[in-house]
């Protein structure tokens, strides 16, 4: 694994925001829009955590595993991957990269537990089968550089130690993962932006120590408001959720 960020695939492989808000064109013939293509992914970042806790991985896996969802998705359509079987997959990929392996009979055992609905319901040779697709899908590039290492540096290095701060911004970290911003960002800029929001909601006054970073704060800025907008947004209506899955195939 790259041990530097800027020489990494995962920066060659940083997208524009444009990029990234496409709608791929098979799903746009089965009418789904760039809303419920957010949805279904956000949807399926909690999948992935909810499979993760029950498999018993690290959050760090989790967290490769949503980003191996979301690249997938810049480049394949969800008509033709579909992502209640991508989601798992991505997590079973993740926990052999991370060197955290998890069987692939294990997570159906749990996604036969956790699901009655029919469409969940995958064989360990259909995960078998989408790992090949997926790591095609990905180049086999499976690199992730992620804000949590920055974080931590960061954090002593603002001289922030108070628990529920750090418990805060680590959790803000995690929400960053139902968005599409590791995509997008630096891993160090959304840990500053997580950092920069925490600050604020507790009342810390870390100016002087933002000044001193040779960053541009427009862009921390601005990651912020990405994050403070879904806060408001993402409480999505049941139905919403359910409307944005209708639109996708049944199983074949």
């Amino acid at each position: 694994m790259a041990a530097n960020f800027w020489t990494s695939s995962h920066y060659k492989q940083l997208l524009d925001q444009e990029e990234v808000d496409v709608v791929n064109p098979l799903d746009k013939e089965r009418g789904l829009n760039l809303e419920d293509c957010k949805i279904i992914k956000m949807s399926m970042a909690n999948y992935i955590g909810k499979l993760a806790q029950h498999v018993k991985v690290r959050q760090r896996v989790v967290a490769t595993a949503v980003t191996y969802m979301r690249r997938v998705y810049t480049r394949k359509g969800m008509t033709e991957y579909d992502p209640r079987l991508v989601a798992p997959t991505c997590l079973y990929l993740a926990s052999k990269a991370e060197e955290s392996t998890v069987q692939a009979r294990l997570l159906v055992f749990y996604i036969k537990k956790l699901y009655i609905d029919e469409k969940y319901r995958y064989e360990i040779k259909d995960i078998l089968e989408m790992e090949m697709k997926i790591l095609e899908a990905l180049n086999y590039y499976l690199v992730v550089f992620h804000p949590y290492r920055a974080l931590s540096q960061l954090l002593q290095d603002a001289g922030i130690n108070d628990i529920n701060m750090t418990q805060l911004t680590w959790g803000i970290v995690n929400d960053t993962y139902k968005m599409d911003l590791i995509l997008i960002h630096p891993p160090h800029l959304i840990a500053l932006a997580c950092i920069y929001i925490a600050s604020v909601y507790r009342d810390k006054d870390t100016t002087t120590w933002f000044e001193e970073l040779r960053v541009d704060m427009n862009v921390v800025k601005n990651i912020s408001m990405e994050i403070l907008d879904f806060y408001e947004s993402q409480r999505f209506k049941e139905d919403r959720i359910n409307s944005a899955f209708s639109k996708l195939p049944s199983k074949a």
